[in-house]
C-alpha cells in the first residue's frame, strides 16, 4: 500500500471498485472525460487503474496505458494510478468474469465526496457493516416489476 494511503486511511472515504467490461475490445474512452471530471471536483480519487484483455484462450494479460484501447485514446493522464492495491489475484478475479475476447478496465477509486461524513462516523466509534449497489438492469427490472 503506497505511503499515502497508509497515511491517510484515517480520513479516506469510503473505497470502491469497479470493473467494466468492454466488448470485443471496443474502448471508445467516451467515458473518460467523466472520470477525469469527477476527479477535478474533488468527488473521488483514483487509487487504481488496470486495463486488461481475455485472449480467447481464457488467458487474462494486463495492458500496458499506452496499449490499451488499441492507442487511440490519450491514456496518459492516469499514468501513476497505482496504489498497490490491486494485486495479481485482484487481476485473475476480475478477468474471470470476462468474456474472452473481450477487455476491462479496473478501477479502485475513494469517494472523497463521503470523507467528512465517514471520519464523523468513526470518530463516534461507528463502522461499516455491510454495503452494496443495485444494479441499473436491477433497478429497472424491480420497476417494471411494479407496473405490471
Amino acid at each position: 500500500m503506497s505511503e499515502e494511503i497508509s497515511e491517510d486511511i484515517e480520513t479516506m472515504g469510503p473505497v470502491d471498485y469497479l470493473v467494466v467490461e468492454f466488448p470485443g475490445n471496443r474502448m471508445t474512452g467516451e467515458g473518460l472525460p467523466l472520470l477525469v471530471d469527477l476527479v477535478d471536483r474533488g468527488i473521488i480519487r483514483i487509487l487504481d487503474l488496470v486495463f486488461v484483455r481475455k485472449d480467447a484462450d481464457g488467458s487474462v494479460v494486463a495492458l500496458e496505458l499506452k496499449d490499451a484501447g488499441g492507442g487511440e485514446m490519450d491514456l496518459t493522464v492516469f499514468e501513476g494510478a497505482a496504489s498497490g492495491l490491486l494485486g495479481q489475484d485482484d487481476i485473475d478475479e476480475a478477468g474471470a468474469a470476462l468474456e474472452a475476447g473481450n477487455s476491462a478496465g479496473i478501477l479502485v477509486y475513494e469517494n472523497v465526496w463521503a470523507a467528512p461524513f465517514a471520519r464523523a462516523l468513526r470518530r463516534g466509534g461507528a463502522q461499516l457493516v455491510a454495503g452494496g449497489r443495485i444494479p441499473v438492469q436491477a433497478l429497472l427490472a424491480s420497476l417494471d416489476a411494479m407496473e405490471a
